[in-house]
C-alpha cells in the first residue's frame, strides 16, 4: 500500500515527505573569498589557512549540528575583478564533522593565485546567482563576503546588495584590514554602508594577520547559528554615510594623472 502510495504521489509530481526534507537546511551559504593582488601571497595563504582551520574547527561544527535541521549547506568561490571560474567549490551538504573537513580538504588542496582588481558587485551577483540555482533550500540564505579594498571594478556595489536583498539574502562582510584603506573612514565602514545587507547583517574587521582564522570561524558561527554579531561588528547608526563610488573615482583617478 505504501508502495503504491509513493508511486501516485511520483506520478502527480508530489516528493514524499522524506524527499522534500533532504533537500532542506538551516543555511544556504556561500563563501566568497578575495582574492586580489593587493593582499600578497603570504596573505593570500594564510587567509586560505584560515577558511580550512575554521571549517574544521569543533565550535563551527556544533554551530552546524544546533540548527533545526543540524545540517547546512556550503559553496565556495574565488573573486578579484571577476569571478575566478575553475575556483568554485560546489554545493555540499554539511552535516557531520568528516562532512565538514572534506569540504576544508577540497578548499586546501587549491591552487594559490592572484588576480586585478576588485569588484564586490560581480562577488554579491554570483554568490546570489548560486543560491537561486541551489537545489537546496535554506531556511536563511547567506552570502559571505571577505575583502580588503572597496569595489572599483564592475557594477557598481550597491545595486547588486539590494537585488540580493530584496531576494531576502543576508550579506555579511570579512573587512580585511591589515593595510591602511582606500576608504576614508575604513574599509569596516564602506563595508557596513555599501555592501553588508538584510537582517541581521554584519562586518567584522580583521587588522592583524595572526587573528584571521579566529575572525573566520567567529563569523561562520555567527552566521550559521543566527546570533547577534558583537556590539563592535555591528553597522553604527548616525554616522556620515560613506561615498559607495570611493574605489571607482581612486581607479579613474589613478589613469587620469
Amino acid at each position: 500500500m505504501l508502495t503504491t502510495l509513493a508511486v501516485l504521489m511520483s506520478l502527480s509530481g508530489v516528493a514524499p515527505a522524506a524527499q522534500a526534507a533532504a533537500n532542506e537546511v538551516d543555511v544556504t551559504l556561500v563563501l566568497a573569498v578575495d582574492t586580489s593582488r593587493s593582499m600578497d601571497f603570504e596573505e593570500i595563504s594564510i587567509q586560505r589557512e584560515g577558511y580550512v582551520e575554521a571549517l574544521k574547527h569543533k565550535e563551527f561544527i556544533a554551530a552546524v549540528q544546533s540548527g533545526l535541521t543540524g545540517r547546512i549547506a556550503i559553496s565556495y568561490f574565488e573573486w578579484a575583478g571577476y569571478v575566478v571560474q575553475d575556483s568554485m567549490i560546489d554545493w555540499q551538504v554539511i552535516e557531520t564533522e568528516a562532512d565538514a573537513i572534506a569540504f576544508a580538504d577540497k578548499l586546501g588542496a587549491r591552487p594559490i593565485a592572484t588576480q586585478r582588481r576588485t569588484s564586490i558587485s560581480t562577488a554579491i551577483d554570483q554568490g546570489a546567482s548560486m543560491i537561486v540555482t541551489s537545489p537546496f533550500q535554506g531556511r536563511r540564505e547567506v552570502i559571505d563576503i571577505s575583502g580588503d579594498g572597496p569595489n572599483n571594478s564592475g557594477d557598481p556595489v550597491t545595486p547588486a546588495r539590494d537585488k540580493a536583498v530584496a531576494r531576502g539574502m543576508v550579506i555579511n562582510g570579512l573587512a580585511i584590514m591589515l593595510r591602511p584603506s582606500d576608504a576614508p573612514g575604513g574599509l569596516d565602514k564602506y563595508y557596513a554602508d555599501c555592501v553588508i545587507g538584510g537582517p541581521g547583517a554584519f562586518v567584522l574587521p580583521v587588522h592583524k594577520i595572526e587573528d584571521f582564522a579566529i575572525a573566520v570561524r567567529r563569523k561562520l558561527v555567527l552566521e550559521i547559528s543566527g546570533l547577534p554579531p558583537p556590539a563592535k561588528a555591528r553597522k553604527i547608526a548616525g554616522l556620515p554615510t560613506t561615498d559607495c563610488l570611493i574605489g571607482e573615482k581612486q581607479w579613474r583617478d589613478i589613469f587620469e594623472r
